[in-house]
């Protein structure tokens, strides 16, 4: 487990330099259901001044730089100012290997109970993650496992700064994707062929009756297949999902499909969309003077392209995945992207960051280098997940501390403070220096937290 902050030159309580894959949690499978985090820091002095929160959050610890940084923000961001109660889950992958992954489908069954999630990014093993962390089998994303687990849409948006010029400068508003979490791609069976023979598709209906088949493709030789599939319920709950979340933020709804190609697939996702914005959202639309189209998805690519933003773009999963990166380079960096998962009960919702775990930082933080490593998506996870809760409970004091966090990250960055990837943005990457242009992550993050204590005494 990470230990106390301020025993490394890095922002958490991490391992020695050189020891960075000996940090999970553990316990053997089966003495609990969650995973057992250190204990927190000590409460401040005053710490009975600190905002008190009625329900738990779930917090999924995940791996590599997050990780380390993640410890930072919960150890002196959020714990000295909020009397919070953790339901604690190690998604680290060492971890989920431990347990064959249950502790992945034990985080989204307790988001599910308590209905508010904060994830720290984590590592989806590759072949060559299997190797490096010697594990038992290529575990699934986790990602992938708690979404298809919760179901849902993802809506990631940009956090804009204005001193971060951004590559696409017509986009004077932000755009928001709701990316369908479930199935397609990502539950989808894939092999290879290395044979002549014949490919096909069966569906055996389970009141009895005749069993359908298709056939898909006749091999002269070797290839690749692919079975796929979604679900009305799942793209129903798309949909509310998107068109509440555009009432919410009073824009625009695009839904972007391939159906001139996939015309019973996508297609599906089209009517299922057009039926339920008739039946229940257009009224609403139409008070407050937006719409809901329906565009190919080659055209919406350009469209948006052309657009000032200012719209929610729904998304299926794989083209989500896709272009939510685009958007957040578009903006000026993946590293200033928010992301949460909202569930179709309007009440569940998962927040992440959109980035990964930054490995080629962790290496050079296992040799005991300093990195510039950008926190700010892992805050706003917190942030994100902070202010649900505190509208789940009707607690205005914890709304307001989340929106205090967000806007001193932002206006420490508008202040000049920022780290490499940020100052490459306006300076060039090969044209930055070291506390000339931008600081190290241990810098970066004591002044988001000097800052936060600054504006904090003011109110």
């Amino acid at each position: 487990s990470p230990g106390r902050a301020g025993r490394s030159r890095e922002p958490s309580g991490c391992p020695p330099s050189g020891e960075g894959l000996a940090w999970t949690g553990g316990g053997r499978r089966g003495l609990s259901r969650e995973s057992h985090p250190p204990p927190p820091p000590p409460p401040p002095a005053d710490a009975d001044q600190r905002i008190k929160v009625a329900n738990p959050v779930v917090e999924m610890d995940g791996d590599e730089m997050t990780r380390i940084i993640w410890a930072f923000i919960k150890e002196k961001l959020i714990l000295p100012n909020v009397d919070l109660q953790l339901k604690y889950f190690d998604l680290g992958l060492p971890h989920r290997d431990q347990t064959e992954d249950q502790v992945t489908v034990d985080s989204a069954l307790a988001t599910q109970k308590y209905s508010v999630a904060v994830k720290c990014a984590t590592i989806t093993p590759d072949e060559a993650r299997v190797e490096e962390f010697k594990l038992k089998k290529m575990w699934k994303s986790p990602n992938g496992t708690i979404r298809n687990i919760l179901g849902g849409t993802v809506f990631r948006e940009p956090i804009v700064c204005r001193n971060i010029p951004r590559l696409v400068p017509g986009w004077t508003k932000a755009i928001t994707i709701g990316r369908h979490a479930h199935g397609d791609q990502y539950k989808a069976t894939d092999f290879v062929v290395d044979k002549s023979g014949t490919f096909k598709m069966v569906f055996v209906p389970k009141d009895g009756s005749g069993a359908k088949e298709w056939e898909v493709f006749n091999f002269p030789g070797g290839g690749v297949g692919m079975g796929m599939y979604n679900t009305d319920e799942s793209i129903l709950g798309f949909a509310h999902s998107c068109f509440q979340y555009a009432i919410q933020k009073k824009w625009p709804l695009y839904l972007s499909t391939k159906n001139t190609i996939l015309k019973a697939y996508d297609g599906r996702f089209k009517d299922i969309f057009q039926e339920i914005f008739e039946k229940h959202y257009k009224t609403e639309f139409d008070k407050l003077k937006i719409w809901y189209e329906h565009r190919l998805i080659d055209d919406m690519v350009a469209q948006v392209l052309k657009s000032a933003g200012g719209f929610v773009w729904a998304c299926k999963n794989y083209d989500g995945d896709v272009q939510s990166d685009i958007l957040a380079q578009g903006f000026g960096s993946l590293g200033l992207m928010t992301s949460v998962l909202v569930c179709p009960d309007g009440k569940t919702i998962e927040a992440e960051a959109a980035h990964g775990t930054v490995t080629r930082h962790f290496r050079e933080h296992q040799k005991g280098r300093p990195t510039s490593t950008n926190p700010i998506a892992s805050i706003f996870a917190w942030t994100r997940g902070l202010q649900h809760r505190g509208k789940l409970d009707s607690n205005p004091q914890l709304v307001r501390f989340a929106e205090i966090l967000e806007r001193v990250c932002v206006e420490t960055v508008e202040s000049g403070t920022m780290t490499k990837d940020l100052a490459g943005c306006i300076h060039g990457l090969s044209n930055v220096k070291l506390n000339e242009h931008f600081v190290n992550t241990t810098d970066f993050l004591d002044a988001i937290k000097s800052n936060l204590d600054r504006a904090l005494s003011k109110q």
